[in-house]
């Protein structure tokens, strides 16, 4: 299975190396054993939320889609959706729901597919904030454009990124605004959209070298390099990748910040063939995520490396 590396923290993934009739349980030492399929099913159903168990039925739909289990995964798919609530908070909903199309795709059921990036896409038109507008955007664009893990209609993913890029050009505040052009940049890359994602490349370079952020400025030039390297323009990819290393690496106060940092940088790095460099950045993004304070974001920060890293041992 092909799995975008996506930037945003609402939408990680569980990647498992061991994809047999177990998964490990929760905790380490557990005294309850491996947890079977079956059994992470059951507890997903028995979650608080709704939102919560159609991310962990997603989650679990992944593994057994990895496991070449397309019929249950099929049904787990199912499931998850159907807990995913129509007015839901769309900033946890939608990359649920991308996350669901992305399964089913990848197991060959496009119809489905289509209907989980409908609802996302009704979620997203509720949503005000621009910057949290244009990156849901870019995610769908993503999903709706790439052929290797979407539904590849390229015509609705350069429309859903359009209106990303138009919003992250014209309605994103200065400050935030190299980290949305950086996730547009890169959904365009990722969506095989490269003569798009190079259009951008002017702003984002110019607005990366002004930025004082330390995370947006490497997550700008992280994406900036990946475009180029896209294009085939690795000298110049290696510039911006050596700038947006830097960057990462000068992040010292928070340790969440320099995780995404890193990950941006080690996918830019793959983008222009240096699997060693990105290797031993992920590295540093593992430890750091270890050191993150709070449980959640902590969780969060170490599937994001773990999804790189996984594609990478392939």
């Amino acid at each position: 299975m092909i799995r975008l590396i996506h930037r945003f923290p609402g939408s990680t993934l569980i990647l498992a190396c061991c994809l047999a009739a177990a998964l490990p349980a929760a905790g380490c030492g557990s005294k309850q054993g491996p947890l079977t399929i079956a059994g992470r099913i059951q507890r997903a159903k028995q979650l608080p939320t709704p939102e919560g168990r159609a991310g962990e039925l997603a989650r679990v739909a992944g593994l057994r889609a990895k496991a070449k289990d397309k019929k249950g995964a099929e049904q787990t798919l199912g499931d998850a959706l159907a807990e995913v609530p129509e007015a839901g908070q769309p900033l946890i909903c939608v990359p649920i729901l991308l996350e669901i199309a992305e399964t089913y795709a990848d197991i060959g059921q496009k119809a489905s597919a289509r209907r989980a990036v409908e609802s996302a896409a009704t979620m997203i038109a509720r949503v005000e904030d621009p910057k949290s507008r244009s990156a849901l955007l870019a995610q769908l664009g993503v999903i709706q454009g790439s052929k290797d893990a979407g539904l590849g209609d390229a015509r609705a993913g350069k429309k859903s990124l359009d209106e990303a890029a138009k919003l992250a050009l014209n309605d994103v505040s200065e400050r935030f605004r190299g980290e949305a052009l950086a996730a547009v940049a890169m959904g365009y890359a990722d969506a095989g959209l490269a003569a798009d994602a190079q259009e951008m490349i002017g702003a984002l370079e110019e607005l990366a070298g002004g930025l004082d952020e330390l995370r947006p400025k490497a997550e700008a030039f992280a994406a900036a390099a990946a475009v180029r390297a896209a294009g085939g323009d690795k000298a110049a990819a290696g510039d911006l990748l050596a700038k947006a290393a830097a960057a990462a690496q000068g992040i010292k106060d928070f340790p969440t910040n320099r995780v995404y940092a890193l990950v941006a940088v080690a996918k830019a790095l793959v983008a222009n063939g240096d699997v060693p460099g990105a290797v031993k950045l992920l590295a540093d993004a593992e430890q750091t995520a270890s050191k993150v304070p709070d449980p959640e974001q902590q969780k969060a920060a170490i599937k994001l490396v773990r999804v790189l890293q996984a594609k990478l041992d392939k």
